[in-house]
C-alpha cells in the first residue's frame, strides 16, 4: 500500500513539475492526435456534408458503412497500415513506418468515420428542419450547405471534439505502427502499456493524470458547446 501511496506521490510531483520527459510524450501525443483530427476533418465534414443533403442510389449502404466503420477494430487498423508502410508494402519506400507519420495515418482511418457519420447525422437533421425556410428563400445547393454548416457549427465542433478523444486515447494501432521508441513514436496511451508492464507506476499515473484531464476537459468543452447549440437555437 505504502508503494502505491509513494508512486502517486511521484506521480503528481512529476506532473506539477512540469518533468521534461513526461511533458516530450505529451507534447507527441498531442501534436500527433490533433493532426490526424484535422487531416481526418478535411476528409470526413465533406463526405458528411454530401452524405447530408444528397440522394442517389446506394446512398443508404454507404451511410451504414461509414456508421459501421466508427468501431474499426485499432489493431486491425494498426495491421493494415503496417502492411502498407512496411517495407514490401506499396507504401514501402516512402519509410514511413515507425514515424509519427504512420500512428496520424492510423488515427486519421479510425475517426474520420466517426467524423464523417455523427457529421452527417447532424446536418441531415438541420436540413429536415430548414427545409421549408431553404426552398423558400430559393438558396441553391452550396448555399443551402453552408447555411447548414453555419447552423451546426456547435455540434460539428462537438463530432471534432470527439474525434480528438478517439484518436487520443488510442494505444493499438499506434504502438503497431510507431513501435513505442523513446523520443520517437513513443506517445501516452503506449508509455503508459509499457511502464506498467516494468513497474514504472510512477511515470505511468503521471501520464494517466494527464489523460484523464484530457479527457475531463474534452468532454466539459464538448458540453459547453452543446449548452452553446442550445441556446442559439432559441435566439
Amino acid at each position: 500500500m505504502q508503494d502505491f501511496a509513494a508512486s502517486f506521490l511521484e506521480a503528481f510531483q512529476l506532473v506539477l513539475g512540469f518533468n521534461s520527459g513526461l511533458l516530450e510524450i505529451v507534447w507527441l501525443s498531442l501534436k500527433v492526435s490533433m493532426t490526424a483530427v484535422v487531416v481526418a476533418a478535411i476528409i470526413g465534414l465533406p463526405i458528411g456534408a454530401f452524405l447530408a443533403v444528397s440522394r442517389f442510389p446506394g446512398r443508404g449502404i454507404i451511410i451504414v458503412t461509414v456508421t459501421a466503420m466508427m468501431g474499426l477494430p485499432p489493431v486491425v487498423v494498426g495491421l493494415v497500415v503496417y502492411l502498407l508502410l512496411s517495407n514490401a508494402g506499396v507504401l514501402g519506400p516512402l519509410q514511413l513506418l515507425y514515424t509519427p507519420t504512420a500512428m496520424i495515418i492510423a488515427q486519421t482511418i479510425l475517426v474520420v468515420p466517426i467524423i464523417a457519420a455523427l457529421a452527417r447525422q447532424t446536418l441531415e437533421d438541420l436540413n429536415v428542419e430548414y427545409r421549408d425556410q431553404l426552398k423558400l428563400f430559393g438558396l441553391g445547393s452550396f448555399a443551402r450547405l453552408r447555411t447548414l454548416l453555419w447552423e451546426g457549427r456547435y455540434s460539428l465542433m462537438t463530432t471534432l471534439l470527439a474525434g480528438f478523444g478517439r484518436a487520443v486515447a488510442e494505444v493499438g494501432a499506434v504502438i503497431i505502427v510507431g513501435g513505442n521508441i523513446n523520443h520517437v513514436t513513443r506517445v501516452m496511451t503506449t508509455t503508459i502499456a509499457l511502464e506498467t508492464s516494468k513497474g514504472n507506476l510512477a511515470l505511468a499515473l503521471g501520464l494517466g493524470i494527464v489523460l484523464v484531464v484530457i479527457a475531463f476537459t474534452i468532454n466539459a468543452l464538448a458540453f459547453l458547446l452543446r449548452a452553446a447549440a442550445e441556446r442559439s437555437a432559441y435566439v
